[in-house]
């Protein structure tokens, strides 16, 4: 097969598009030719020799993935070959075949194209897995999104909003931020001119945010802190800010409040295999019934994966920027 290799850490020239050896299935596994991924900050970071693969994983950029099935493992039922499928990956997306345990793997949403479908199961599965299974958002609570023009962003503004919650984002330009409203945010906040920390209390009469995603890290540390409710779950999923900060304890305290720190690629097969079945419960009906859609930037050729990892660096996009593997080699 072909995949994107990284030749050495550094720049996005370091992405080939490449012969190969295929994937060899396992037990438990199921090989999907691969029509579609997309571009995540991971992918970035790998290639820059920031994030290693998993023990085990496909040393190829790529956590996510739609495709066609064509072939599985010894055990597996509930797939067979020629199934429509999305997958959540460790890593190997950014390639013609990937192999990935059948527990990650969930039948392509009725209404999704397979091409749009190549950038849902990332950014699904994290906000699924943070601001509900684990924050527990609800209904008549308040949600603040940091960078919320990004896939994770537009993912999570269109999944708190059908919940029924009042959705705040931060994002850093005019368009981005009418581009959050338009998918159901109630504030946006430009994060160059405003101060976050003042506008959430203002919205919510001094209460404050009841969940904060943030993608930022040490930068928005104590300003996330602040902005919290009591008994507020500030939930911490990037580093984009830098990696070491203070906290102020005692507004912590103060709060009954807390801050967890996540990641997705990592966790065991098993965890994953339970996110993929409860975002699939949860948000595949919303697709079917088009009141949720993965909000697409561009999609480019998979052996432009240099140009689409550019795009995504220079944080000028809205939304996912997609790989078309069987557009390899394509003009334009």
């Amino acid at each position: 097969m072909r995949a994107i290799t990284i030749a050495e850490p550094g720049g996005p020239e370091q992405l080939v598009w490449t012969e190969v050896p295929d994937p060899v299935v396992a037990a438990g596994e199921v090989l999907i030719q691969v029509t579609a991924s997309a571009v995540n900050r991971a992918d970035i970071m790998q290639r820059m020799g920031h994030y290693s693969p998993p023990p085990g994983a496909s040393p190829y950029p790529g956590l996510e993935c739609s495709g066609r099935v064509v072939e599985v493992g010894a055990g597996v039922s509930g797939f067979v070959p020629g199934d429509e499928v999305v997958a959540l990956l460790a890593g190997g997306g950014y390639a013609e075949l990937v192999a990935v345990p059948a527990g990650q793997v969930a039948p392509l949403p009725k209404g999704m194209s397979a091409i749009d479908a190549g950038g849902l199961m990332e950014t699904v599965c994290t906000v699924w897995s943070n601001v509900f299974m684990l924050a527990g958002l609800t209904a008549d609570q308040t949600l603040l999104v940091h960078g919320g023009s990004s896939g994770i962003g537009t993912t999570a503004i269109q999944l708190a909003h059908e919940l029924g919650a009042q959705v705040i984002v931060t994002a850093g330009s005019a368009a981005k931020l009418q581009a959050c409203r338009d998918l159901g945010a109630d504030v946006a906040v430009n994060y160059r001119d405003e101060d976050f920390v003042e506008r959430v209390r203002e919205v919510t009469e001094g209460r404050g945010a009841d969940v904060i995603l943030d993608n930022m890290g040490a930068a928005y540390l104590n300003r996330n802190v602040d902005a919290l409710a009591v008994n507020g779950r500030l939930v911490i999923i990037g580093l984009q800010g830098g990696v070491k900060g203070e906290v102020n304890l005692n507004t912590l305290l103060r709060k009954r409040a807390s801050i967890s720190a996540t990641t997705l690629r990592a966790r065991p097969s098993e965890e994953k295999a339970q996110i993929v079945a409860a975002a699939r419960d949860a948000v595949w009906p919303l697709i079917e019934q088009g009141r949720f859609r993965v909000v697409v930037d561009r999609v480019l050729p998979i052996d432009r994966a240099a140009e689409a990892q550019r795009v995504v660096e220079d944080s000028g996009h809205v939304g996912k920027v997609l790989l078309d593997v069987a557009a390899a080699g394509s003009a334009g």
